[in-house]
């Protein structure tokens, strides 16, 4: 089952290319990891 995040994807993909480091916090097996996975792959 995949949860739909787009409106963190969405921010995400508009700010990548703005010269700032992001961070994704959260708590453990949120879909931290398949959320940036899912963006830059």
């Amino acid at each position: 089952m995949e949860i739909k995040r787009d409106k963190y994807l969405k921010h995400l993909v508009e700010s990548q290319q703005n010269g700032f480091i992001k961070m994704v916090t959260g708590i453990r097996r949120c879909g931290k990891s398949y959320l940036l996975n899912f963006l830059f792959y």
